[in-house]
């Protein structure tokens, strides 16, 4: 999934809601040569995985070392244009699996998030693109220095845990329409 074809993607996807106003802003920000950096500022994509277990009952989040928030593994692009291939890499550098189903290869979630200031970089913005994908729990998770833990959490759960996360809740929804 290149840029062209996420901006297909894009253009394709229906977006829920709270997800409305964000298609054009992907597309604003896709314009740009350097989207794909993280130095391209005020924000750039990235990529999530939003992985499920084969009941459809449990997400794998990781509980973010910088943010201290349980969040869906993801990260940076660093100027790859396939999104998806973005995702996978991210959910296995950041939970060990190696073994995933894609549940589909078109777009599962959209976000613009802030990402607060680190360090002497400033605030700035991810629009993350998301995809949705299967594991059996019963594989070994191996927690990185970007985590402080990995856990399975019920889907019933996930408001608690992540302490009413708007874009986590929605995509605990979309889950349930999934095949």
């Amino acid at each position: 999934m290149n840029r062209e074809k996420l901006l297909y993607a894009i253009e394709k996807y229906d977006p829920w809601d709270e997800e409305k106003a964000f298609p054009a802003k992907f597309k604003t920000l896709l314009t740009h040569a350097n989207a794909y950096q993280r130095s391209h500022l005020p924000g750039h994509i990235t990529g999530s995985a939003w992985i499920i277990d084969e009941t459809k009952s449990y997400v794998l989040l990781t509980h973010h070392a910088k943010l201290n928030k349980w969040l869906q593994p993801g990260g940076h692009s660093d100027g790859e244009e396939n999104i998806l291939s973005v995702a996978l890499r991210e959910a296995r550098e950041e939970t060990g699996l190696t073994d995933f189903g894609i549940i589909s290869a078109g777009v599962f979630d959209l976000d613009i998030h802030p990402i607060p200031a680190h360090r002497d970089f400033p605030q700035h913005w991810h629009y993350d693109v998301r995809f949705a994908f299967q594991a059996d729990k019963a594989q070994p998770l191996v927690v990185t220095n970007e985590s402080h833990a990995l856990s399975w959490i019920p889907l019933r759960s996930l408001a608690q845990k992540t302490e009413g996360n708007t874009s986590i809740l929605r995509m605990a929804r979309k889950t349930e329409l999934l095949p």
